[in-house]
């Protein structure tokens, strides 16, 4: 299990511990050099030529396949690019197309708020009487009834780290008629997903924190096989186009995945994504699992014992939470801010939660116990209630 540690293979500074990998995760050694590699030999040398001769064209099915690896899908049932947001609105206008009649589209009070902001815009543009239904997570299950068409939930809270269990909410919701849409941006790569069981029809995610993809790093969609054909996108591009080199002025849909696609793909951000993808080549997800729960016990039960004053935010189950730990902190911010002063970052979500990613891939023991020392002397010496850690900055 201890293969699954490869911090050698990170870009990570010396002397700093990185528990934020549920928002960025970090460089890995040789991205550098492949980007450089792609804008250099493949644009500055080949131009336009780079499109057949380096196949930028296929990127996002060649890195959809290799993320369906990670969440156990169907080859060719994930096709990578353009935005999360951009994914989501896809997915949700398609799920809904399924539903037509149904008018209520279900989620959770733990949802992504930018979850909702398009599901709420879509709606609007809708114009036929929609309703999107936010209920708290432990009501979920009594929500789902005849009236609702899409239940659109996110599978890891951003916050606090609890995890919806994925197949019996899918089943649950599939029984009911109900179109199922998981959103998974804090759940791939860091805890076992298998799209092709669950048999749900929609998922999204990104590929940016626990992939390691880069800032801005494509996102993903996937779409069941049997649905693939006969989806409906409601947010159409050139690249989902049957043939888009046509230039037809009719879109006739492919029958692929590709179905999915919109815009011309970001080559070099797309070269990066799939050069960070190589390192999950040999690694077992479940591996990952059992050391991120090994982690996760040990700062809660570390953290609890030397910090009274610190609340534990996430499901104290490991079985019920993604691979983060949050506390709730009334001065969480500027003890997070002190703690990264001390070269090791976390991060703060309003109004008073700390939140810290485990990925074994990076983290170990050492790590976590570190962790909490400083923030056990950052709490009792009051290291945090300094100017410097009190105001707040444009990202938190």
């Amino acid at each position: 299990m201890d293969s699954v540690y490869k911090k050698s293979l990170f870009d990570i500074p010396d002397n700093v511990i990185y528990l934020d990998g549920n928002s960025l995760g970090p460089l890995q050694k040789g991205i550098s050099e492949a980007s450089e590699r792609v804008v250099k030999d493949e644009w500055g040398k080949k131009l336009i030529k780079g499109w057949n001769e380096e196949n930028w064209m296929r990127q996002p099915s060649i890195v959809g396949n290799k993320i369906a690896k990670i969440v156990g899908a169907t080859k060719n049932s994930i096709v990578a690019g353009d935005t999360l947001s951009i994914k989501l609105y896809q997915a949700l206008a398609a799920a809904i197309n399924m539903r037509k009649d149904r008018k209520i589209i279900l989620t959770d009070s733990g949802n992504f708020p930018s979850d909702l902001y398009i599901a709420h815009g879509l709606i609007e543009s809708l114009g036929n009487n929609f309703e999107l239904k936010v209920v708290k997570p432990e009501d979920l299950i009594t929500s789902i009834t005849s009236e609702v068409g899409v239940v659109m939930l996110t599978h890891v809270d951003y916050r606090t780290g609890r995890m919806h269990d994925l197949e019996k909410i899918t089943s649950c919701a599939q029984k009911n008629g109900s179109v199922m849409l998981w959103d998974l941006a804090h759940s791939a790569g860091a805890v076992p997903v298998n799209l092709k069981n669950c048999k749900c029809e929609f998922a999204v995610g990104c590929t940016y924190k626990f992939l390691n993809g880069g800032p801005g790093a494509p996102a993903f969609i996937y779409v069941r096989p049997d649905l693939i054909k006969s989806c409906y996108s409601i947010l159409r591009g050139w690249l989902g186009h049957k043939s888009p080199f046509d230039f037809d002025y009719n879109f006739k849909k492919a029958e692929t995945i590709d179905g999915m696609r919109v815009g011309t793909p970001p080559v070099v951000q797309m070269s990066i994504l799939e050069k960070a993808l190589e390192i999950w080549s040999d690694i077992d997800m479940r591996d990952v699992r059992e050391k991120s729960i090994q982690l996760s016990e040990l700062f809660i039960n570390n953290i609890e014992e030397k910090c009274p004053d610190v609340e534990l935010a996430s499901p104290r189950d490991p079985e019920n939470r993604g691979s983060q730990i949050s506390f709730f902190y009334n001065n969480g911010y500027a003890a997070i801010q002190a703690l990264i002063d001390k070269n090791i970052i976390g991060d703060f979500r309003a109004p008073n939660i700390m939140r810290f990613g485990i990925s074994p891939l990076y983290n170990n023991e050492n790590d976590i116990l570190q962790t909490v020392d400083s923030l056990e002397g950052i709490i009792k010496n009051k290291t945090w209630n300094q100017k410097k850690f009190l105001l707040k900055k444009p990202v938190t």
